[in-house]
């Protein structure tokens, strides 16, 4: 009945249901399977699945956003997805070393479909503690991490956190030193590299050894592509060009400067930003 009848389905929904449905008398039938259209893969940072393998009680996405650049609906095609695969409930939870992205995140998020909005729960500055005590860092290391990464600017923190490193078994050491290093700015860096020229810094952490001396140098490499990307954003957005989450992921995973340079030299002729990334000629 609905097959050959189509406009049935709308006309309960809307006049006899109350759903507001578009006024229109295009009404056709699509293809019953969902995956024929073509789409674009996404995957979330991590997922988790609690309970038995084969079925799952609660699954947990786990985003980590240091700005507002990705768009909330996503997250909400993230929570929808695992749930039609894991048949759970699913939370998503999202950590957010930004305050103003923490808020941002935080918001009920509609994600165009009627009746789902989606909460994520998120873990903000505000939410996580600023360690200065060695005991207590080396009690939840774990958590000290994410203090260095948050709080890192306050010496006090950093120095907590190294000092109960060497409380802490050496291949956690090294495992957590490498999580701090590469979660935290440049700033945090410079001063984690500072405790690692220090006396008291645990030698003994492969990753110590290896950044020893050159993560200023890199972390000052860093900085510059890090400017340059924003450089080639800013002439793209001047110019009223639609700059998709793919191609500012793009410009903003790119570490080689002279790359970035020649984007920017680009930016200012290209006809849609995705051309940015086409060679002179082809």
């Amino acid at each position: 009945m609905f097959t050959e009848q189509p406009e049935l389905a709308v006309r309960i929904l809307r006049d006899h249901m109350g759903v507001p449905l578009p006024d229109t008398p295009l009404v056709r039938q699509e293809e019953r399977t969902f995956n024929t259209r073509s789409s674009d893969d996404f995957d979330a940072d991590v997922v988790l699945s609690l309970g038995p393998h084969t079925s799952p009680l609660h699954a947990v996405i786990i985003e980590v956003q240091q700005d507002k650049s990705k768009e909330p609906k996503q997250l909400s095609r993230y929570a929808a997805a695992l749930w039609l695969l894991m048949k759970c409930d699913v939370t998503v939870l999202i950590v957010c070393p930004d305050r103003a992205a923490a808020k941002y995140y935080a918001q009920p998020i509609d994600s165009g479909l009627t009746g789902y909005r989606l909460q994520a729960q998120v873990l903000g500055p505000d939410d996580i503690p600023v360690i200065t005590d060695a005991t207590q860092a080396a009690a939840n290391m774990a958590l000290a991490v994410m203090s260095v990464m948050v709080h890192g600017k306050q010496r006090k923190v950093v120095e907590a956190f190294t000092t109960a490193l060497n409380d802490t078994a050496t291949d956690y050491a090294t495992k957590y030193t490498e999580y701090a290093y590469s979660m935290s700015s440049f700033e945090i860096r410079c001063l984690l590299e500072e405790l690692m020229a220090s006396t008291s810094w645990p030698v003994y952490s492969p990753f110590a050894r290896e950044h020893y001396g050159r993560g200023l140098e890199e972390g000052q490499a860093e900085g510059k592509a890090r400017e340059a990307a924003k450089l080639v954003l800013l002439f793209l957005s001047a110019r009223g060009l639609d700059v998709t989450e793919d191609v500012r992921a793009r410009i903003t995973d790119c570490t080689d400067v002279e790359t970035l340079e020649a984007w920017a030299v680009r930016a200012a002729t290209v006809r849609t930003a995705h051309d940015l990334f086409e060679e002179p000629g082809q």
